[in-house]
């Protein structure tokens, strides 16, 4: 057991730490910049007060990863206390106001009388690189989503007709977006030659396509105001979309490859549903070590698959979603319990009857996706490959 705590509110370019001792008596009070020389000192001063420091954080990654780095490389013990509970519990304490010093006070000090505080410890350079290319994919994931919208809002407000009929997640709309965006400049190319135009770009079904747009260019001959600019920003948008669309593919490319070097990746892929995408997202969020959960049903309320109740008085057995999960653990479960249901004879027999107790299509997926937590859980713990049969008993 440490005899004092030291609690550190994260900032961007500089901490605050505080350290008490083991009845809450404040023994440190300093702010420290974001630099290694710094760190270091505040930990040569923290130690200089007792050996036996336990430390407390409240984001545990990107600003915050020079500082765990530096601790968890010195052996410090470190645990994490979520930013949502330092504010809640901030309100138990003296004083209305908010600073720097009175977070990193409060940090310290549900460190040392809490015992529920999730443990950090290092992450393999294999979980870290997933976890940066499942991040840098969701960030261009998101831009893509942006783009499409701008691009259907402007098309929508020049040419409606076009914009109902085109499905701007495909190449081949987007393509002809780049070459064509109004109805007379369509109707002047022509069939003919607009099937060529996308043949040449090795447009897939470009006579269906084709005749979309024209049939789309038939049922408006009005120009509406600000037609010439607008066409001009579609232009770019459509290649924006596709650029991005390419980027997506590369990084998709590396994170197969990195999925695939990783020890678990052979069994975490064996599980119905879940490819080299979702396996990377798992590993990116567990890094694949289950002794940080403790137990399956740990795992499955951080990823948000398991109701929590919410009882009072004469209230039973009134269950929820819980309101702090993990987004990404739930898309990995949620997701793969999903595809599971049409590739999997086990997933949609369990899927089908839950429907048939009289769950909804949402309550029936999570009730799935509880039940692979289980499993894949298993499979890591046994270090062993999903099997759809069971093993035959030889006779005896």
């Amino acid at each position: 057991m440490p005899q004092i705590w030291a609690g550190v509110d994260i900032g961007k370019t500089h901490h605050h730490c505080v350290v008490l001792d083991a009845e809450g008596k404040r023994l440190l009070s300093r702010r420290v910049l974001n630099d290694e020389p710094e760190l270091l000192a505040l930990l040569a001063d923290v130690l200089a007060l007792d050996e036996d420091a336990g430390w407390a954080v409240d984001v545990a990654d990107g600003m915050a990863s020079l500082l765990i780095s530096v601790l968890l490389n010195h052996g410090q013990q470190l645990l994490y206390i979520p930013g949502l509970a330092v504010n809640r519990a901030s309100a138990g304490y003296r004083g209305t106001g908010k600073t720097d010093t009175k977070d990193a006070t409060v940090i310290a000090d549900q460190a040392r009388m809490r015992r529920d505080l999730t443990v950090l410890r290092p992450d393999d350079e294999g979980a870290i690189e997933l976890r940066v290319l499942t991040n840098r994919r969701a960030d261009l994931t998101a831009d893509r989503t942006r783009r499409i919208n701008r691009l259907r809002g402007q098309l929508t407000s020049i040419f409606p007709a076009l914009e109902r009929c085109l499905d701007l997640g495909n190449v081949g709309p987007l393509i002809l977006l780049t070459g064509y965006q109004t109805p007379a400049a369509l109707r002047r190319t022509g069939r003919r030659r607009l099937e060529t135009w996308l043949r040449n770009r090795h447009v897939r079904s470009p006579e269906a396509l084709a005749t979309v747009a024209l049939e789309a260019a038939e049922r408006q001959h009005t120009a509406v105001p600000g037609e010439k600019i607008t066409a001009q920003v579609i232009h770019t948008l459509a290649k924006e979309v596709m650029g991005l669309n390419e980027q997506i593919t590369e990084i998709d490319k590396l994170i197969a490859a990195r999925f695939r070097e990783h020890e678990l990746a052979e069994v975490i892929s064996s599980m119905p549903g879940i490819g080299p995408l979702l396996g990377a997202e798992f590993l990116a969020a567990t890094a694949g070590d289950m002794s940080r959960y403790g137990t399956p049903d740990r795992l499955a309320s951080l990823a948000g698959v398991a109701p929590a109740p919410r009882d009072s008085g004469n209230v039973s057995g009134n269950l929820h979603r819980p309101r702090r999960y993990h987004r990404g653990l739930q898309r990995v479960f949620y997701t793969s319990a999903l595809i599971s249901i049409r590739n999997c004879d086990a997933s949609r027999r369990f899927y089908e009857r839950k429907r048939a107790e009289g769950k909804r299509h949402t309550q029936a997926v999570l009730a799935l996706a509880r039940r692979r937590v289980n499993v894949l859980w298993a499979l890591i713990r046994d270090g062993r490959c999903y099997q759809r049969e069971l093993p035959v008993r030889a006779a005896a």
